[in-house]
């Protein structure tokens, strides 16, 4: 087998989204006995998994993106810093404690995605949560 059939057969091995972040997760050997109880995509998501503070911050984070796009056009997008700022004001934190809560908020919004209630965007085109690099946009499916 030559090194660039091997990549062609990568694509069509199983995938899934992690239960956490939402990046998809490809099938590995190592997980063949127990592919059905991979739920993870790494040792930081399973921790943050066994979080409940955790836990309750992604589940808000969830809520705020879906009411932030609720109460705009089905058009518009909105950017995972407005939900960060928005479960900060809520949490109390001060100053710049929104911006610990942005990883989370785009782990929030790729978990949409996999539910199919979001997309992500750049320059307004839509782009693979998985892969997307720097600011993103999220919007309502189109």
């Amino acid at each position: 087998m030559s090194r660039g059939s091997r990549t062609s057969a990568k694509s069509e091995l199983p995938t899934k989204p992690c239960a956490v972040c939402g990046r998809t997760i490809t099938w590995r050997k190592k997980w063949e006995r127990d592919w059905e109880g991979v739920r993870y995509c790494s040792d930081a998501c399973r921790r943050r998994a066994r979080s409940g503070a955790a836990h309750d911050v992604d589940a808000a984070l969830e809520a705020s993106l879906e009411r932030l796009l609720d109460a705009r056009a089905p058009s518009s997008s909105v950017c995972p810093s407005e939900a960060a700022r928005a479960v900060a004001g809520e949490r109390g934190l001060e100053g710049e404690g929104w911006r610990d809560l942005m990883e989370p908020a785009r782990a929030a919004a790729r978990r949409l995605v996999v539910a199919g209630r979001a997309q992500i965007t750049q320059g307004g085109a839509v782009v693979d949560p998985d892969t997307a690099k720097g600011p993103i946009r999220v919007r309502r499916p189109r």
